[in-house]
């Protein structure tokens, strides 16, 4: 059976510039050493400097693995409600018909890239950012369009969907943290309890 296997990250730790931190590389470097057990054939990366450097660190440690720019994988919002829930009506404050219809359009596009089998086997690692993450989380479990809100991830966790010819989508692992310690678990959520 053919199956496409997504390993979906979000890059490291960053700064508000958007580079990465000591912290964020080394969320990356260990991330680079889980990802180098697996069977990788690309690595696919957002535009934005903070995923473009993760991507680097990886593909230093996946030798011989093309690592790539794929516009698909920018940080975006995939879905504005109509009527959101009061938690998030300030987040999405200010959101006009515009900016919402080129969110489900790169939404859009996003899936129609990665979201499919391959021809063949393939194992590719998309470094992207939470909200692409929540989206394609929220398309391969066929859950509603408003369900990528609350969808967080952290830095470097990794989310694997693997898609088959013929079949739905299987979620294998959704914001994975193991390869990191816990000092560097949890960057990227906002203040609050963690397990």
């Amino acid at each position: 059976m053919a199956t496409r296997h997504l390993y979906v990250v979000r890059h490291g730790a960053a700064d508000p510039f958007g580079e990465l931190t000591e912290a964020g590389e080394r969320q990356v470097e260990l991330l680079a050493g889980r990802l180098a057990k697996l069977p990788v054939d690309a690595v696919w990366h957002s535009p934005l400097s903070r995923a473009v450097a993760s991507a680097e660190i990886i593909g230093k440690r996946l030798a011989g693995v093309p690592v790539r720019e794929a516009a698909e994988l920018i940080d975006h919002v995939p879905f504005v409600p109509e009527d959101p829930p009061p938690a998030w009506r300030g987040f999405f404050d200010g959101y006009d018909r515009d900016e919402a219809a080129a969110g489900a359009a790169r939404a859009a596009a996003l899936l129609e890239r990665f979201a499919l089998p391959a021809d063949g086997e393939s194992h590719e690692v998309l470094v992207t950012h939470a909200y692409p993450v929540a989206w394609l989380v929220r398309h391969a479990l066929g859950a509603p369009a408003e369900r990528w809100m609350g969808l967080n991830c952290g830095n470097t966790a990794l989310t694997a969907i693997d898609y088959y010819d013929g079949a739905a989508p299987n979620l294998l692992l959704y914001n994975d943290m193991g390869h990191l310690p816990v000092e560097l678990r949890w960057t990227g959520f906002g203040a609050g309890t963690r397990p």
